[in-house]
């Protein structure tokens, strides 16, 4: 192997960098051991050292510059002392690039070199506010690795690429990947996991020892398909590319869904002990090398407050589940443009009861539909991937993770489940109607309450992870979207666009700021109220269920007003509710989960409309021609009270 020309380096970035003329090197030594790096060429077992000597160190940094060596025919890692790792700044990783089934054994794994330039084709982060934005969480692998997904490179970036069109459809304009930064997908023997806490420095051989397959190694039990663990957090996950260059693939799939008006926001999982300084550097890397529109943190020790007040993230969309806003702005400082958003689970629960038919829930249901912060954004969702689908929380009571091998104890037990009668699926057309109905319901509320909803992939589609509430271990059809359900349930997913459409059409159902209960559009009705069996009079005792909400706006063209009503019945009977009257309009069916028809008393001059049990009808406000009267159906006394 040749000899390398050494120069002192730069401590700054941290990792390898590809410069003109050769790499630097710069790595962290808090210890007195020796340290260096190890290269391997390409194709060639041998492997060659480079000592860092005293002049290379500048406090516990150690940095070299390596002159007229070639990235693309190398790979490195780093040592201290006997011990041998991989450079947690590694930009790619090499070893790992076959997702690992079957057997599993210890891999030695090896950092890269990115290098190159890439195309972006005059793109760039979207920067779409809050509350335009309709988000979708998802797995790379698993999102179209099933057979059904019809895609040609299934569970990779590219396969994402190929559900383009397919996203735009459905209108989203802003995906959320689980962790799609390079992982290790083997959980290993507790024993082994104990041996190695706190530390990502397990890809071990002795300096002077070949690691080959005839090694004794410890197996591993499980895959993790999901990667909440300690990663390498710099670098795509190799085994999610089918071009076997991960970097340049993930840059394309942003590219692309940036060409479609798609945003791409990751998540990123940060054991406590990770340094914060550490997890800024990893934000700032993915944001500038590959232009993501936004992260979501998740972890308990994180530095919420230092990534939130970082100058270059100042158009970055950063989500978590709690900021100390106090430390980031003043008492009576609103950001001009909100890139902070809670991610939290209160909707979540409460929308789960209060659609279960669960008793005093109707005020958290009120807030949860205007919930608008002035600070920070609000992500809404009704499932996502730690906890049942939509499908399965309508279906089953209970958890059924017995093929995770943790006799049933992993997952959460606190899922405000209602499986609508029988256990699992079921052969009774009235329980698949119930199932339906109370789909589209969870839906409703979702899409039509402010705030950013998001949906969990495969939930416009009812897909099912038959009961299995935690399928991080499920590399199968379990785990996986099964795309057989768009025409299974082929009527869920026509209603979710049909909502999507619905929500972006009217402005007033997603706003910037906080509905105030005012008439702030000048048209004679404040821009929210609630309404119950009596007009403008809600009825929120514990013991109801139902509720009617009115919206008034502005039209899209800004020159008349835009009313809306919904009625919503979580309650095992029939409601009637009076609507209350608009000068020059009637009340018309928009949109809704059972056909409920506006009648119209003439002796007393009021509209009604008698709600089904466990069902939303969505009214709009049509403006009459001029001296028209309402030309609703007459009251019908012969009409049931009892529901379908």
């Amino acid at each position: 192997m040749k000899k390398f020309k050494i120069n002192n380096g730069q401590p700054y970035p941290l990792g390898a960098s590809v410069q003109e003329g050769g790499i630097n090197f710069s790595m962290v030594n808090s210890s007195k051991e020796e340290c260096g790096i190890i290269f391997y060429r390409k194709g060639v077992e041998q492997k060659e050292r480079i000592l860092f000597d005293q002049k290379h160190r500048i406090g516990n940094i150690c940095c070299v510059f390596v002159e007229g060596i070639a990235a693309c025919d190398y790979e490195y890692n780093f040592f201290i002392g006997d011990r041998v790792f991989v450079d947690p700044y590694a930009g790619k990783i090499v070893g790992n690039e076959k997702w690992r089934c079957g057997e599993f054994s210890r891999l030695l794994l090896r950092g890269g070199f990115e290098h190159g330039a890439f195309d972006w084709q005059g793109t760039a982060p979207l920067h779409i506010p809050y509350h335009e934005s309709i988000m979708y969480c998802l797995n790379v692998r698993s999102y179209t690795r099933h057979f059904s997904s019809k895609v040609k490179k299934k569970g990779t970036f590219e396969g994402l690429i190929e559900k383009l069109p397919y996203l735009k459809q459905l209108g989203i304009n802003a995906v959320e990947l689980m962790p799609a930064y390079e992982f290790e997908e083997c959980e290993w023997e507790e024993e082994d996991k104990l041996a190695r806490a706190h530390t990502i420095e397990y890809q071990v051989e002795h300096i002077d020892e070949e690691l080959t397959e005839t090694l004794e190694q410890p197996r591993a039990k499980r895959l993790n398909c999901w990667g909440f663990k300690e990663a390498y957090y710099f670098a795509p996950k190799a085994s999610y590319s089918a071009s076997g260059n991960a970097c340049d693939e993930f840059k394309r799939m942003v590219r692309e869904f940036h060409k479609n008006g798609i945003e791409v926001v990751m998540q990123f999982y940060f054991p406590d002990h990770i340094k914060q300084g550490y997890i800024l550097e990893i934000i700032k890397h993915w944001v500038l090398e590959y232009h993501i529109d936004g992260v979501h943190l998740k972890g308990k020790m994180l530095p919420v407050t230092l990534v939130a007040t970082e100058p270059l993230l100042a158009n970055t969309k950063i989500m978590c589940e709690d900021f100390y806003l106090h430390e980031i702005y003043k008492d009576s400082e609103n950001p001009a443009d909100r890139t902070l958003a809670y991610y939290r689970d209160e909707f979540m629960y409460d929308m789960r009861r209060y659609l279960k038919g669960d008793q005093d829930m109707l005020r958290n249901f009120q807030y949860h539909m205007r919930n608008v912060h002035p600070k920070c954004g609000v992500i809404n969702y009704i499932t996502n991937y730690y906890g049942f689908t939509l499908n399965d929380l309508v279906s089953y009571d209970k958890k059924h993770n017995e093929p995770n091998g943790e006799n049933n104890a992993d997952g959460t037990d606190y899922n405000c489940s209602w499986n609508c009668g029988p256990e699992g699926p079921s052969r009774k057309m009235a329980v698949r109607k119930l199932r339906h109905k109370q789909m589209k319901n969870a839906l409703t509320f979702l899409l039509l309450a402010q705030g950013t909803p998001l949906l969990l992939a495969g939930d416009e589609f009812g897909n099912s992870q038959n009961g299995n509430n935690n399928c991080y271990c499920q590399d199968n059809e379990t785990g996986w979207v099964d795309w057989r359900g768009l025409t299974k349930n082929s009527d869920i997913f026509e209603y979710v666009k049909e909502l999507v459409a619905f929500r972006k059409k009217h402005t007033i159902l997603h706003l910037d700021t906080s509905l105030s209960m005012l008439d702030r559009y000048g048209y004679g009705y404040p821009d929210i109220s609630y309404h119950g069996e009596e007009a403008w009079k809600a009825q929120l005792e514990g013991h109801n269920r139902h509720i009617g909400i009115m919206y008034c706006g502005k039209s899209a063209e800004g020159t008349e007003g835009d009313y809306i009503y919904i009625a919503s019945n979580m309650h095992w009977n029939m409601h009637r509710f009076a609507l209350p009257s608009i000068a020059n309009y009637e009340w018309i069916p928009a949109i809704g989960t059972a056909e409920n028809q506006v009648v119209y008393d003439e002796e007393k001059n009021v509209g009604y409309i008698d709600i089904k049990p466990r069902s939303i009808t969505v009214l709009t406000g049509k403006k009459l021609p001029q001296k028209a009267k309402p030309s609703r159906q007459i009251n019908d006394k012969k009409s049931s009270k009892k529901g379908n």
